[in-house]
């Protein structure tokens, strides 16, 4: 602090010296050290189900990842669970959440039930192995899960996301763990705006905010100015924020509005502005995702490491 100090005195009072710490700033910046931001926990899937903690967490290095989906699936033993735990903390991992993927606005009410019940399991698991949270999509009112519908939008929908999230959240009773809601083009929430909205409705201290900025970039306006738009995002959601996906975006030439997700670096999402925004939370999680190959996890890490290095981001 104190040096901090004495360099603000010394701008005031000289701007050949206040040029030379642009200078040193910008150099130092360059040779890839953070100087404003926390270093960032880049994570992603690792092949292979693993019942051996110690060859999770290789393979997980051996790709340079700090963080990681959950291991294993609810229902998994209290002593497996414990053992990925203490592997992961021993190494430094953060097992950055758990998915539940399922559709807990089902029409059919059997099937909206059993939903709701393995997104109870999901957050004990998340709490129980020390994740930071559970997510999953709302849900659609309609045959597909993560179809639109227009009653994805209507009154009664809404009431019945926010009493399904209390109810996972209370049935849970996670002490550590959050629950999240992953933000989608077509459904509740679908900007930083809704989802503030519905986190003020749900009302429980353990739901917390699931970022992906792709998903919420659903017009040419947000899609030509996607770096004010994730300035927005972090701006509005700030600390609510539990775990981040990474992935980018890219229009097609057609006669309708066409926007389709694609590897980092093959889009025009400003990967810049979303870095550093993302260094301003401390270990919060940068997931890649929804890649085919793991070749195009690797290409996809490089070029994040790569946006970063640029920026003086440094990776834990």
């Amino acid at each position: 602090m104190e040096k901090n100090l004495k360099r603000r005195q010394f701008i005031k009072t000289s701007a050949v010296a206040a040029t030379g710490l642009t200078f040193i700033h910008s150099a130092i910046k360059s040779s890839g050290k953070n100087m404003d931001g926390n270093p960032i926990r880049l994570g992603g899937p690792v092949s292979g189900n693993f019942n051996d903690p110690s060859e999770w967490v290789k393979a997980l290095k051996t790709l340079g990842y700090s963080a990681a989906y959950c291991p294993v699936q609810p229902g998994a033993s209290s002593e497996l669970i414990k053992s990925f735990r203490a592997e992961a903390k021993k190494n430094n991992i953060l097992i950055a959440e758990v998915g539940a993927w399922n559709n807990m606005m089902d029409l059919k009410e059997t099937a909206r039930k059993e939903a709701i019940e393995k997104n109870i399991k999901a957050l004990q698991l998340a709490d129980e192995i020390g994740a930071g949270c559970c997510v999953n999509i709302s849900g659609a009112r309609g045959e597909i899960w993560d179809g639109p519908y227009p009653g994805n939008y209507s009154k009664e929908t809404f009431d019945m996301i926010v009493e399904t999230v209390r109810h996972v959240i209370d049935q849970a009773k996670p002490v550590n763990a959050f629950y999240t809601i992953e933000p989608m083009p077509y459904m509740v929430p679908d900007t930083p705006d809704s989802y503030l909205e519905l986190i003020k409705a749900v009302g429980r201290k353990q739901f917390g905010a699931h970022l992906d900025v792709v998903n919420m970039i659903s017009s040419p306006q947000k899609y030509f100015n996607n770096g004010a738009f994730i300035k927005e995002c972090f701006a509005k959601m700030g600390n609510m924020i539990k775990s981040i996906h990474a992935k980018d975006i890219i229009i097609l030439p057609k006669l309708t509005v066409n926007l389709e997700e694609c590897r980092p670096g093959l889009g025009v999402l400003d990967y810049g502005v979303y870095l550093r925004e993302t260094s301003k939370l401390k270990d919060i999680p940068f997931m890649l995702e929804h890649l085919e190959k793991m070749e195009d996890y690797k290409l996809a890490a490089d070029y994040v490491r790569s946006a970063g290095a640029k920026e003086g981001i440094t990776f834990v």
